[in-house]
């Protein structure tokens, strides 16, 4: 990428992903409402949640480590970013990428769970400590299942050179291009596809993975003791996951965005559109789990499968 497009690129990637993450957030909440036979909030409810909270007062707890405390939302949110624009740019231009970006959007989008788990043991607050222990236990859980579903995904891409033989590659855009024709045709990638649809249900912080925050248990967790700004940006960064992590999978394995035409654009909104649903759906019609049952969930079924997966597209590669 040229340099002088960085910023102007990186902006319009930020102010596309707030856009979409308030907008799915909105569907999220108005959906919820339906089936709870609610009427829900105005449209613009979550845009005016977060700038009430920009009005209010920031409090630092005494026990709290005040910079840690502080700067963790500011870092969880800018990695965020980061991949948006990684993402956003891969979708818009395929060619341009680089040689291992789904690496680095894997590596970034980690570091907000690690956010919430350091800026939450900053805090001095024993429920925060507690919440951030199911944190990191909730990151260890997920994480080994979407990195076997995601090398399922670079295998599933496998080309064939006529000079070099067989390439897997680690590039978002071609990964993209591959899984544009042949998604529904490799089994590997379709249950890879299902698994990192309930590992993004738990990076969300979503029901039934939302033991982190508990509210009738841990008040919270991890975000007990922030306020103000904090706090706003913390919400800001969930509801830019909330549309990252569907463009995220989309890409890997559905043939990601493309605005080359009125009916691709609107094809690319209806796979975000269902991944979201799904996602909502499973919120809303399941219990809350134990941290210990999310363990075992992940590593004895998940875990087994992303193996499975990752066996058959290996095969359909080699």
């Amino acid at each position: 990428m040229n340099l002088g497009l960085v910023i102007p690129v990186f902006a319009g990637a930020t102010t596309a992903t707030v856009l979409l993450g308030l907008i799915s957030k909105w569907i999220d909440r108005k959906v919820t409402a339906w089936i709870q036979w609610r009427k829900g909030p105005p449209w613009y409810q979550p845009l005016a949640d977060i700038i009430k909270l920009l009005g209010k007062e920031t409090i630092v707890p005494h026990a709290a480590g005040g910079t840690g405390f502080l700067l963790m939302p500011l870092v969880g949110f800018a990695t965020v970013s980061v991949a948006a624009t990684i993402l956003w740019w891969s979708n818009l231009n395929p060619e341009s990428g680089f040689i291992g970006d789904v690496i680095v959007v894997l590596y970034l989008l980690t570091i907000p769970a690690i956010t919430i788990i350091l800026g939450g043991s900053a805090s001095g607050n024993p429920l925060a400590a507690v919440g951030a222990a199911r944190e990191m236990k909730l990151l260890l859980a997920y994480e080994l299942p979407m990195l076997l579903v995601i090398l399922a995904a670079i295998f599933g891409a496998t080309t064939t050179d006529s000079s070099t033989g067989l390439a897997a590659s680690f590039q978002l855009g071609t990964i993209k291009t591959a899984h544009t024709v042949g998604f529904a045709a490799s089994l590997g990638c379709v249950i890879g596809f299902l698994i990192s649809l309930m590992c993004i249900q738990a990076k969300l912080g979503l029901v039934p993975f939302d033991m982190v925050e508990a509210e009738c248990e841990i008040a919270t967790g991890p975000f007990i003791e922030y306020s103000g700004a904090p706090l706003a940006i913390i919400h800001l960064t969930r509801v830019m996951l909330l549309a990252v992590m569907p463009l995220f999978i989309i890409t890997i394995f559905w043939g990601g965005f493309s605005f080359n035409s009125f009916g691709m654009i609107l094809a690319s909104l209806g796979k975000y559109v269902l991944v979201l649903v799904v996602l909502i759906l499973v919120r809303n019609t399941n219990p809350r789990i134990r941290i210990d049952h999310a363990l075992r969930f992940f590593w004895y079924i998940l875990t087994p499968l992303a193996i499975v997966a990752l066996t058959l597209s290996m095969a359909k590669g080699f």
